[in-house]
């Protein structure tokens, strides 16, 4: 399922260049375009789903989240650490309504990023 106007989706169709750094058949992972740290990928389901709480069935959520571990590999921050983010609906800052997990590290989450502090 899609959403015609979501730039998340047209980023799975390839209608919307993106750098990918992890893909299978379920999940997309690519970089942010505006990063808050040295490393932040975004990883989202290749089905529409608005936010994390929009029913997505569970086989959906299984390769959301083990597609973390494989990021986190690639990008080199799996032993020395890194911060997941899900963000949901406007008051949490959700920009993009298609659900993403942010992976961020790269470097100490308190040097130079007071918001990615609590």
């Amino acid at each position: 399922m899609k959403d015609n106007d979501c730039i998340f989706c047209k980023i799975v169709d390839g209608e919307i260049p993106s750098t990918v750094v992890y893909e299978n058949d379920h999940v997309l992972a690519f970089e942010d375009l505006n990063p808050m740290m040295p490393t932040h990928v975004l990883i989202i389901p290749k089905n529409h789903y608005k936010n994390i709480i929009d029913d997505i069935p569970a086989d959906e959520m299984a390769n959301l989240m083990a597609a973390i571990k494989d990021v986190a590999r690639i990008k080199g921050i799996d032993e020395s650490g890194f911060r997941v983010i899900i963000n949901t609906n406007d008051d949490a800052c959700q920009t993009v309504h298609h659900v993403h997990v942010h992976v961020l590290g790269g470097a100490k989450m308190n040097e130079g990023n007071p918001s990615l502090d609590a």
